[in-house]
C-alpha cells in the first residue's frame, strides 16, 4: 500500500501547479475568444480590392494548372496573411467540400465577394472555364485598382498641403495672434481694420472651439444624411460631374468602369440582364444606374444599346459610335475594353494636368493666407514705426 504522503500533495504543490495551468489557460480563453471575434466580424468583412485582386489572380493560375478548387483554396487558405479573409475562405472549401457550388459559397459574403465576382463565378462554373473567367476578373480587378491609385497618389499632395495650412492657420489663430494683442493694448491705439479682425478672430476660436468642432462634425453627419437619401445622391452626383476641376475626371472614371465592366461581364457569359444590374451597382453613379434602367428596358422591347447611349447626355458620341460598330460586327466587348483603356489613358492625362495645375495654386494660396496674417500682425507696428519717425 502507498503511503499518504505519496499520494497526498502539499498546499505548496498545489498552488504551484495551479500557478502553471492558470497561465495556461488564460491563454486559452483569450485565443478563444479572439477566434470568436474573428469568425463573428468576417461575416461582414470588406476585403480591399487590392487583396481581391491578388486572391482571384492567384486563384486562377492555380486552377489553371490543374489542381482542384478545394486543394487551390487550402493553399491560398494557409499562405493569406489576413485573419479574418483566411477564415472567409475556410468557409468557402467547408461548403464546396459539402457540395455545395463555388457560386453559392461565396455568395454568402457579399461583403467580401461583389456582386461582380458572384456572378462571374457562375458563368465561370456553367460554361467549364472558370480559371479562364477568373482571369479575366482579375485583370479587371487590377485595371481598377491601378486608376485608384493614381488618383489617390495625384490626391495626397493637395490634400497634405491643405491640412497643412489649416493647422498652421490654427496654430497662428490660437497661440501666436493673442501674444500680439497683448502687447497692441500697451499701445493704446487704434488698431487698424485687418489686426482687429484676426484678433477678433483668435478670441472666438479660444472661446469656442468646442462650437466650431460641433458645427463641423453636425455639417459632415448632415451631409452624410443627406447624401444618403435618393435625392441627395443624385444631387451630389450632378454636381460631381459638373464640378469646376475634378468635374471632367470624375466623368471619365465613371466612364471608364461602366465600360471595362459592361465588357467583362459579357465577354464572359453573363446574361445581358444580369449585366446591366452588375455594372448598375458598380457604378457609384446615379447617372449610369438610370442608363442601366433603361437600357435594360429598350433591349427587352428588342433595342440597341447604342440607341439609349445615344439619347443620354450622359455618354459621349464617341462610346455611342463605339457601341453601335461592335454591334454591327458582334465585338460589343471588344469596343468598349478599347474605350475603357481610351479613358484610362484620358484620366491618366487629367490627373498630370491637374496636379501641375494644383501644386502652383496651393502655393500661391498659402503665400496669401500666412503672408496676409503675417501682414496683419505687423501693420500696427509699422504704423507705430511710421509715428515714432514723424515725431523725430
Amino acid at each position: 500500500m502507498a503511503s499518504i504522503s505519496s499520494v497526498t500533495t502539499s498546499p505548496f504543490q498545489a498552488s504551484r501547479q495551479g500557478a502553471f495551468r492558470k497561465p495556461s489557460n488564460v491563454k486559452a480563453a483569450q485565443a478563444l475568444a479572439k477566434q470568436k471575434s474573428l469568425e463573428k466580424k468576417a461575416k461582414n468583412y470588406k476585403l480591399p480590392l487590392g487583396e481581391l485582386a491578388i486572391f482571384t489572380q492567384q486563384l486562377a493560375s492555380l486552377l489553371a494548372a490543374g489542381l482542384p478548387l478545394v486543394q487551390c483554396l487550402e493553399a491560398l487558405q494557409d499562405q493569406t496573411e489576413d485573419a479574418c479573409f483566411r477564415i472567409v475562405i475556410r468557409d468557402v472549401r467547408g461548403d464546396i467540400s459539402q457540395g455545395n457550388s463555388f457560386s453559392s459559397a461565396v455568395r454568402k459574403f457579399p461583403k467580401t465577394f461583389p456582386s461582380l465576382f458572384i456572378s462571374m463565378v457562375e458563368a465561370g462554373e456553367a460554361s467549364g472555364g472558370l480559371a479562364e473567367i477568373l482571369g479575366k476578373v482579375a485583370s479587371y480587378f487590377e485595371s481598377t485598382v491601378k486608376l485608384q491609385k493614381k488618383v489617390k497618389s495625384a490626391m495626397t499632395y493637395p490634400i497634405a498641403v491643405i491640412g497643412l495650412a489649416v493647422a498652421l492657420v490654427n496654430v497662428l489663430l490660437i497661440f501666436v495672434i493673442p501674444v500680439f494683442a497683448d502687447m497692441f493694448k500697451d499701445f493704446g491705439a487704434k488698431l487698424p481694420a485687418p489686426t482687429q479682425f484676426l484678433i477678433s478672430v483668435s478670441e472666438f476660436m479660444k472661446a469656442y472651439w468646442w462650437a466650431i468642432g460641433l458645427c463641423a462634425y453636425g455639417a459632415w453627419w448632415g451631409y452624410g444624411k443627406f447624401t444618403a437619401t435618393p435625392n441627395g445622391r443624385r444631387m451630389r452626383d450632378s454636381y460631381l460631374v459638373r464640378a469646376p476641376i475634378f468635374g471632367n475626371l470624375v466623368h471619365k472614371i465613371a466612364l471608364s468602369r461602366f465600360a471595362r465592366t459592361y465588357a467583362t461581364l459579357i465577354r464572359s457569359g453573363v446574361p445581358i440582364l444580369r449585366t446591366l444590374e452588375i455594372v448598375s451597382a458598380a457604378s457609384g453613379k446615379v447617372q449610369i444606374e438610370d442608363a442601366c434602367e433603361d437600357i435594360a428596358k429598350h433591349v427587352s422591347q428588342g433595342g440597341q444599346v447604342s440607341e439609349v447611349l445615344g439619347a443620354n447626355p450622359f455618354f459621349p458620341p464617341m462610346m455611342r459610335h463605339m457601341v453601335k460598330a461592335g454591334e454591327s460586327t458582334g465585338n460589343v466587348d471588344g469596343m468598349l475594353n478599347k474605350t475603357a483603356d481610351f479613358y484610362d489613358v484620358e484620366c491618366e492625362a487629367t490627373v498630370a494636368a491637374l496636379t501641375s495645375l494644383i501644386e502652383p495654386m496651393l502655393i500661391v494660396f498659402l503665400g496669401i493666407v500666412v503672408g496676409g496674417i503675417v501682414m496683419a500682425m505687423f501693420l500696427p507696428i509699422f504704423q507705430l514705426g511710421a509715428v515714432a519717425g514723424g515725431l523725430n
